[in-house]
């Protein structure tokens, strides 16, 4: 419209005439005529109005920064706050204990926004867990294992055990605005556990047993395990008492040409891919038939191995997580 407006005035109209045709005032007009011989067409186009993104700010970068690198290096109980996680009240909190400065909710959020930080629901570490062990692991113990296991032709997979329990309901369902979905099930309570292991060339061993996980559940596992070898088995499991147990010990030393067990870092499950199994197990039941005793529910378990088992491209994305990726990073 402006650039009309000044066509209009250039071809020799009256202001006010240009005025009275685009609807505007006659101060409009002349003031866009003086911007055109100014600046030309450039002078004319149209400025974002507001303040410049960043100006004006409450805080100076360095305070920012500061912030925000307390936000991802500390809990809230670690600088005096309480709680373990952070929310924009806490951090407005950790803002005005630092500078003094009162800040809503919402303009904490719209700085957090700039920092690039999002809210996530945080991974679990256990409070015992030694960091340098698991330096360790990725980087030396790991990469020895994988180099030994390529100059002996041999296959290395990761083990774990798992329960699953009649009274277990997870995942989601879509129900009515404000009314809970029911799920229906047994008032008896059963369990059963699985052993798998995994190997990043995508195959899947598993055995399903109805008592509980000891050593002598573990022998028999490794006795199936390495009847589908012809070569040796690395096997890496976590530090269960049964996975160290002295008939555990006995039953490897009898069969040392056959099957070795390497042994995770202590409290670090997130190291173990098949712990992803573990998860997409108990994800997936409640998507099949509610098991109504001990027999069905060993059923359905064993139905999700055999799937498994025919979908090795799921096997092998196991290992693509976030946590396990350095189990097939070079």
């Amino acid at each position: 419209m402006r650039l009309l407006a000044v066509s209009a005035l250039v071809e020799g109209r009256d202001r006010s005439e240009v005025a009275a045709l685009f609807r505007v005032s006659v101060r409009a007009v002349d003031n866009w005529w003086a911007r055109w011989q100014a600046g030309g067409r450039d002078a004319l186009l149209s400025r974002p109005r507001g303040r410049r993104a960043g100006e004006h700010q409450v805080l100076s970068e360095a305070e920012q920064a500061a912030v925000r690198q307390a936000v991802l290096d500390h809990t809230p109980s670690d600088l005096g706050l309480s709680g373990q996680l952070w929310t924009r009240r806490l951090i407005g909190e950790l803002i005005f204990k630092l500078y003094r400065v009162r800040f809503t909710e919402p303009g904490v959020g719209k700085y957090l926004r700039r920092w690039g930080l999002t809210f996530q629901r945080p991974d679990k570490r256990a409070v015992e867990q030694d960091p340098e062990a698991v330096r360790i692991w990725r980087e030396e113990t790991w990469p020895a294992i994988r180099t030994r296991v390529k100059a002996e032709n041999g296959e290395v997979l990761f083990a774990d055990q798992v329960g699953i329990r009649s009274d277990q309901v997870t995942g989601r369902t879509w129900g009515a605005k404000g009314q809970a979905p029911v799920v229906h099930r047994t008032g008896n309570r059963f369990s059963v556990n699985a052993m798998s292991a995994i190997s990043t060339k995508g195959r899947m061993h598993f055995m399903v047993f109805t008592e509980s996980f000891d050593a002598e559940v573990m022998c028999r596992f490794l006795t199936r395990l390495v009847g589908h070898f012809d070569r040796k088995v690395h096997l890496v499991v976590d530090r269960h008492s049964a996975h160290r147990s002295k008939a555990v010990r006995a039953w490897l030393a009898d069969h040392e040409d056959q099957v070795e067990l390497h042994f995770l870092p202590s409290y670090s499950p997130e190291l173990n891919p098949d712990e992803l199994v573990n998860a997409d197990l108990k994800r997936s039941l409640p998507h099949t038939h509610r098991a109504r005793n001990q027999s069905e529910l060993a059923a359905e378990t064993r139905r999700f191995f055999h799937r498994r088992q025919r979908q090795p491209h799921i096997v092998r994305g196991y290992f693509g997580g976030r946590h396990v990726r350095y189990t097939i990073d070079e």
